[in-house]
């Protein structure tokens, strides 16, 4: 009788402990992620070499279960974020997954961008289709696009931009149809449609996505950026870096561990990120020197002050550099002693 008691609350706790890693709390998770050294992500052919590493910084995020959530309430450097801080009105952990691969692409894109402009050397584009970024509940799109897909034509027709295709359907009306060639999971397919009023706008038809264009930039040398399953914009500064230290014969690390963070414009500016505090956890345990952060203007609450914060608070020796642009971070890095 005992060991049938015993058997039956052994069960029970082991039950519990499973529901408490599968069952999701409405809360996203933040921790401090890696910092990765870039020369094995980023190839430019014929690169030249560098004696130190430029390394990206990433912060660890995803939905909390129980034993997250109560982990995070202890531990310093650890945040709680309900949903509606993280995800857009109506958006899935699907959607959002996406949006983040997108926003890592296009940074991607500026990156090679300010790289390749600064090394005076020429880009070009090559439009490839639109990418869905998200699906609106109850149109008629949703249950047969979802985020990641890749229209390239519509009714047969090659499309070269995001806006003419919102174009093309503007010309339509309500219970017309379109047919749609798509790119999912390296397949392709088509898939037909009729068209709908939107409820907040009835005057306007459509098939309830948002989207954006997606591009390849064209670039003598090639090169190439591996980013794997890494999302969002925060590492696009970094990958400029990395990017035009292979383009050219000085060598910009000059044998420091560099570490940093911030999305970069076509236009050179760095922005802000999120997670920067986590941000420098990371870059300190991975024997960074120095941390590259964007000084958003010399405003009060910066992630350039944040980060000296921390630095402070976990007594490291990484040496904090504020940023505005890509241009100062290459000012910087050129006044640098050699180690």
């Amino acid at each position: 009788m005992r060991k049938k008691i015993y058997l039956g609350s052994s069960f029970l706790v082991i039950l519990i402990l499973i529901i408490g890693i599968f069952y999701s709390l409405p809360y996203y998770v933040s921790k401090p992620g890696m910092a990765k050294e870039l020369r094995p992500i980023i190839q430019v052919e014929n690169g030249y070499k560098e004696e130190g590493n430029f390394m990206l910084t990433t912060v660890r995020m995803g939905r909390a279960n129980i034993y997250s959530y109560l982990e995070a309430k202890i531990r310093k450097y650890e945040e709680i974020y309900p949903l509606d801080m993280i995800l857009n009105k109506k958006e899935t952990d699907e959607e959002y997954n996406a949006r983040q691969l997108h926003m890592m692409a296009g940074s991607k894109q500026n990156a090679i961008e300010v790289a390749y402009r600064k090394a005076g050397l020429a880009i070009d584009y090559k439009f490839k289709g639109i990418y869905v970024v998200q699906v609106v509940p109850t149109m008629p799109a949703e249950g047969k696009l979802q985020a990641g897909d890749l229209i390239s034509k519509v009714d047969g027709q090659q499309l070269s931009s995001a806006e003419k295709f919102i174009d093309f359907v503007g010309q339509k009306k309500a219970g017309d149809t379109i047919t749609l060639t798509y790119l999912r999971n390296k397949k392709t397919d088509t898939v037909t449609l009729s068209l709908k009023p939107f409820k907040d706008d009835p005057k306007r038809v459509g098939i309830g996505i948002s989207l954006v264009d997606d591009k390849e930039i064209i670039v003598n040398p090639k090169v190439k950026v591996k980013t794997d399953e890494i999302g969002g914009p925060s590492a696009g500064f970094m990958f400029s870096l990395e990017i035009y230290n292979q383009l050219t014969i000085d060598d910009l690390t000059k044998g420091y561990q560099i570490a940093g963070t911030g999305t970069i414009a076509s236009d050179g500016s760095v922005g802000p990120i999120g997670g920067i505090e986590q941000k420098i956890v990371a870059a300190d345990k991975a024997g960074a020197e120095i941390f590259l952060a964007p000084n958003e203007l010399g405003i009060k609450n910066s992630n350039y002050r944040d980060a000296e914060k921390t630095a402070k608070d976990i007594k490291t020796k990484m040496k904090i550099v504020p940023i505005d642009t890509f241009d100062d971070a290459i000012s910087y890095l050129e006044k640098l002693p050699k180690k």
